[in-house]
């Protein structure tokens, strides 16, 4: 079945408006056309679409780690490309979270070291505090036995569990996940997944969060509440039917 390509009504957690990404060259290339985006609390999307059709350009635009060619992106109702750098940083470090294919959990700290480093960087927390969080997230996840392992002694599930650990750290408004199964088996993948829908879930009454996740697995994007599906830097209205 087709799930719908527009957002519920609301106001959204993060928003795009018209946006573009042209990177330059002898040969100017449109990663991004013209996107008009909205995600609200308590949403999951799926974003789809071919090789090189714009999907992670979008997720790092939303992600505040590129700035548009046009366009402009909302984070909460706040606009950001007049931001400075800093206050990009800023902003990112507290409402937006990032977990990829790869874990990029650093090899020489512990599992619980390498949740409490957004902790860190952000400085809300004393180390106290940021202990008894990270311990308290990774036991959520099932990892509580293995807080103070390091990475090495993990496996890949346990490892991708983990990020997603360290991706909730500061409390973010929007996880931002690129193939954040890509690089796993079919068991392990099932795991990161059910977490994924149950932070929607759990978080629809209470603080509401988004996810949003690049994927080309088309049976999770199934799972999803809402598929956009990315052609050539466009959105494809309404998203092509699953097999």
């Amino acid at each position: 079945m087709s799930l719908p390509a527009t957002a519920p009504q609301g106001r959204p957690l993060i928003e795009t408006r018209g946006v573009t990404r042209v990177i330059g060259g002898d040969i100017p290339a449109t990663l991004v056309a013209g996107i008009d985006f909205a995600v609200q609390p308590g949403e999951f999307v799926a974003v789809t679409g071919p090789s090189g059709s714009g999907k992670s350009s979008l997720l790092y635009l939303l992600g505040l780690l590129d700035k548009p060619t046009t366009g402009e992106v909302y984070v909460d109702g706040k606009a950001t490309s007049e931001l400075s750098e800093d206050a990009r940083a800023a902003l990112r470090l507290s409402s937006l979270s990032f977990v990829f294919q790869f874990h990029f959990l650093l090899p020489e700290f512990t599992a619980m070291d390498n949740v409490m480093l957004p902790m860190r960087a952000l400085g809300k927390l004393n180390d106290k505090e940021m202990q008894a969080r990270a311990l308290d997230i990774l036991a959520s996840l099932g990892l509580g036995d293995h807080a103070r392992k390091r990475p090495d002694q993990m496996s890949g599930g346990q490892r991708q569990r983990v990020a997603i650990a360290r991706a909730l750290a500061n409390d973010p408004l929007v996880i931002l996940a690129d193939e954040p199964t890509g690089n796993l088996d079919t068991v392990s993948s099932g795991q990161v997944l059910s977490i994924m829908r149950n932070l929607v879930d759990s978080s629809r009454t209470d603080h509401a969060k988004a996810i949003i996740i690049v994927t080309h697995d088309l049976d999770l994007a199934a799972k999803a509440d809402r598929r956009v599906h990315i052609v050539d830097g466009r959105i494809e209205a309404p998203a092509p039917q699953d097999d």
